[in-house]
């Protein structure tokens, strides 16, 4: 096959448009660079495209999960854990599911939109208590562009001064629903800290972005910008200043050298043809997503790389995390018989509870915060599904009296914790399965520890303990340990991490404190691969925040011609 190569190289190559890579090209366009940004999915607009407005009942299929659409018909994201003609595999006898978004915007169409700034003590955590490594920078070196983002996304929150949960440059929170003032006072009760919810969803209008209207879809994509998405708030910007060309349905293969050892581009397929093109560029960032940017480097192999490249430490795909997750819910009696009110709110939790304990008398390192859920969300398929639980149920009238006198009442809360990187958890090629491009596909090997499975046992505790205050009956028993006390299964919580860490010693990590890789110096990664460790936060608005900051590092070094 005949290798297509266009006719002068770009300045910027970004691979990705999500989060990092989104952020990548609205900085750098910014700065005047042209930018080329190439996408595994196809075109989306969420003013556009989003079902924000769809009411459940106008679909036969009340808005069910379809193969695309895992969370729901009407969901912002397309792509999924299993997605044809694109496997992977796991090895034997162990647990791992790799989510990927196929669209415009990638991940961020999926994302919960919770908005944390990791902490000081989350950068250097390893001086703390002696696990894991400390980051090759502290969390002075990145505020200043948390700073920046904000101002630019905007953040909903308050104030609260709490140990290692640094606060932000807020925007107003929304008061808590009903449901969630009981939290609260079980909370305050049970001395468990719970504050305000911190999402990127405006309460204010900002930047030319309206405020949000409270019509709670959140997570079919926002029709008014009003949350935060790539797609509108990053990409749609940087395409207006004429500096970025952004093509959809390329599937990238491999990255490229020249002779002297520099990257020299991509080679992509697009997917709609199955034509393979070789694009060429100045600089090359890799925005694939961690697992996905590991996958690239391992399968650019060359003489100079033939473990793959930027690997001579052989960390490439190594240390991968992923959050810490289990749930718990239960019935509240005192929420029956519900008086008709506005549950006004935005797609998400308005509290939320940071981590509250001090890990020396626990037996288990880091902590992990608690979102929270329940009330009256739209009724959809699956709506009221195990009422005969709650002496409900029948036909006709005393089922639909049943429906509202139970109806929203049910609390649950979902731990969100900090995995320690270990040996045992990471990817690699598989040496003998391809996807349906004839790109070799990633095995996934993963293993918790102690330290989670004991984590996730204290997340339930506390979650029963929460309900049980309320007055209510949590659903199910305790899981024992032999069921891992409940915890997601690695990749379930789709915080995937690591795999081209950051570290000062080239012996030991695959990127600098730039994100540049230590043998290619015009390759940088801008995921969430980098990151030295995972914290007990949501880690989109750090990739955020690193992607501004190497943009920033490339646009100076761009222009002073030293790349």
């Amino acid at each position: 096959m005949r290798l297509a190569t266009q006719s002068s190289p770009v300045d910027v190559l970004i691979v990705g448009s999500g989060a990092g890579g989104g952020m990548a090209a609205y900085a750098l366009t910014r700065a005047g660079v042209n930018v080329t940004v190439l996408e595994a999915g196809g075109p989306w607009d969420n003013t556009t495209d989003s079902a924000m407005f769809t009411w459940p009942y106008q679909s036969p299929r009340r808005g069910a999960s379809t193969k695309d659409r895992p969370f729901g018909e009407f969901d912002g994201c397309i792509g999924g854990w299993d997605i044809p003609g694109e496997p992977y595999t796991v090895a034997r006898g162990d647990k791992f599911r790799w989510w990927r978004a196929r669209m415009v915007g990638g991940r961020t169409n999926h994302w919960g939109r919770i908005s944390l700034r990791f902490g000081p003590r989350d950068f250097k955590a390893k001086t703390f208590d002696g696990l894991g490594d400390d980051w090759p920078i502290k969390y002075d070196d990145v505020a200043p562009y948390y700073d920046k983002l904000e101002q630019l996304v905007g953040v909903f929150g308050s104030k609260e001064n709490v140990p290692n949960a640094p606060d932000s440059i807020f925007l107003p929170a929304p008061k808590p629903r009903c449901y969630e003032l009981f939290v609260l006072d079980a909370a305050r009760r049970l001395n468990v800290t719970c504050i305000p919810a911190r999402l990127s969803i405006l309460t204010r209008p900002l930047n030319g972005r309206a405020a949000c209207h409270y019509c709670g879809q959140c997570n079919r994509g926002c029709k008014t910008n009003s949350n935060f998405s790539s797609t509108n708030v990053l990409i749609a910007p940087a395409l207006k200043t004429g500096k970025l060309t952004l093509k959809t349905n390329a599937m990238v293969r491999e990255i490229t050298l020249d002779r002297t050892g520099r990257a020299s581009g991509v080679i992509y397929i697009d997917t709609t043809d199955g034509s393979e093109h070789h694009i060429e560029a100045r600089v090359v960032v890799l925005a694939a997503s961690a697992c996905e940017t590991s996958r690239l480097l391992l399968n650019s192999k060359s003489p100079s790389f033939p473990n793959g490249l930027a690997n001579g430490s052989g960390t490439v795909g190594k240390y991968l995390t992923d959050t810490t997750g289990t749930d718990a819910g239960g019935f509240v009696p005192k929420m029956m018989d519900p008086v008709p009110h506005n549950h006004d709110g935005v797609g998400g939790m308005h509290v939320y509870m940071p981590w509250w304990l001090d890990n020396k008398k626990l037996d288990f390192p880091r902590g992990y915060h608690i979102e929270v859920w329940g009330g009256t969300g739209l009724p959809e398929a699956g709506f009221g599904g195990g009422i005969q639980e709650r002496n409900g149920g029948g036909y006709g009238k005393q089922l639909k009296n049943d429906y509202r006198r139970y109806y929203g009442a049910y609390v649950g809360f979902s731990g969100r914790g900090e995995m320690i990187p270990n040996d045992g958890s990471y990817c690699e090629i598989d040496p003998r399965v391809v996807d349906k491009w004839g790109i070799p596909v990633l095995r996934f090997h993963w293993k918790f520890t102690d330290h989670e499975y004991l984590q996730v046992k204290h997340m339930q505790e506390t979650f029963r303990a929460l309900i049980t205050e309320m007055g209510g009956t949590p659903w199910g028993n305790m899981p024992s340990k032999e069921d891992g006390y409940g915890i997601a299964a690695g990749g379930v919580i789709i915080h995937e991490l690591g795999g081209a860490r950051m570290g000062a010693d080239p012996k030991t990590s695959v990127v600098n404190s730039n994100c540049q890789t230590h043998e290619v110096k015009n390759l940088f990664v801008a995921d969430g691969s980098p990151f030295t460790s995972q914290a007990d936060k949501n880690p989109t608005w750090t990739i955020m925040a690193l992607s501004m900051r190497t943009s920033e590092y490339i646009a100076a070094q761009l222009k002073a011609r030293t790349l």
